[in-house]
């Protein structure tokens, strides 16, 4: 699980922006993925007298082989003073601590106590299991002695793989490129977490139980019910078609696994770790805010989620007076 490492070194995007969990919707069938290269969809504009904020809203998985390249976005960011980089907590170490660490990470995947999947998860489920590692992870042992919710994450990518998607980084390792071709300045948007006794957390986690059924149940739901309308999204946003892109919802798992995660036992007690979501939210609502003033022209990357969710960011931007255009 990408949680894995978070707990000693950073919390990912998904632990703390979980999409809004909506009813399914059945989606059209589309067998082919597009190629080659596509321009994803157009730029949120956030403004206030002659200062603008452009925002581009990502979205996850996407063809494997898209190739992402948008001229709207390499003028308007080169052309900007500034980048927002998308929300985010970081716990981040020093590398000599966290090497000090990595003895205790040994087995943080396993169950507690030696237990396998079939021990934990409710028999029905672990039933609806068992065809699907079959299909996408084949002879594989040694993940039945895993926690939930890290061999629901490996199942999952195996099955986006084999449908042809991927959750890799081609938006933000082009977006990085320009950013330093241009020498543009970068400020953060989250927020840091207090890591001190992570040893300590590692331990607590290694003994203690996590509430991830549901994560686990909802991530086999994906994959049994989803991968085709995960197909139509991905195309729709590499075409740049927001309105087929919120027509169509999912039974999302995010939710439920980052909830395992951070309502879990062994950082209950840990106030750096409580109300994160909220906290990364106000802090990228606040850098907005400042960016809008200091410059003529910002540039942020925002997940569709927060742009078109029900928790929408620009929707909060815009209750405070700025003026929010969606893309043409």
């Amino acid at each position: 699980m990408r949680l894995l490492l978070a707990l000693c070194l950073t919390i990912p995007l998904s632990a703390v922006l979980a999409q809004t969990e909506t009813p399914e919707v059945e989606a059209p069938p589309e067998q082919v993925l597009l190629v080659g290269q596509r321009p994803g969809p157009g730029l949120w504009k956030v403004s206030k007298d002659d200062h603008v904020l452009w925002v581009l809203g990502i979205y996850t998985p996407l063809p494997q082989k898209m190739e992402w390249r948008s001229q709207q976005v390499e003028v308007t960011l080169a052309q900007s003073q500034e980048y927002l980089a998308p929300p985010a907590a970081h716990a981040k170490v020093g590398f000599f601590r966290g090497l000090t660490m990595l003895p205790g990470l040994i087995g943080i995947k396993k169950n507690p106590d030696g237990a396998t999947l079939r021990d934990v998860l409710p028999p029905d489920v672990y039933a609806r299991w068992l065809p699907l590692k079959a299909k996408y992870l084949g002879d594989n042992d040694s993940i039945e002695r895993e926690r939930p919710i890290f061999a629901a994450d490996t199942l999952f990518s195996a099955g986006l793989k084999q449908a042809g998607l991927t959750r890799g980084m081609v938006v933000s390792t082009k977006l990085d490129a320009i950013i330093k071709q241009h020498k543009i300045k970068v400020t953060e948007t989250g927020i840091k977490l207090d890591m001190d006794g992570a040893s300590d957390m590692m331990k607590d986690f290694k003994k203690s139980s996590l509430a991830d059924a549901a994560c686990f149940d909802k991530t086999l739901a994906r994959l049994e019910t989803d991968i085709e309308a995960m197909r139509v999204r991905a195309n729709a946003w590499a075409k740049g078609d927001i309105e087929a892109i919120q027509k169509l919802t999912y039974p999302d798992q995010d939710n439920e696994c980052n909830n395992a995660m951070l309502g879990a036992e062994f950082v209950k007690n840990r106030p750096g770790f409580q109300n994160i979501k909220e906290r990364v939210r106000t802090a990228w609502l606040d850098s907005a805010e400042q960016s809008i003033g200091a410059n003529a022209s910002t540039f942020a990357v925002l997940p569709l989620s927060n742009i078109i969710g029900a928790d929408s960011y620009l929707a909060a931007l815009k209750a405070k007076g700025y003026q929010v255009d969606s893309p043409e």
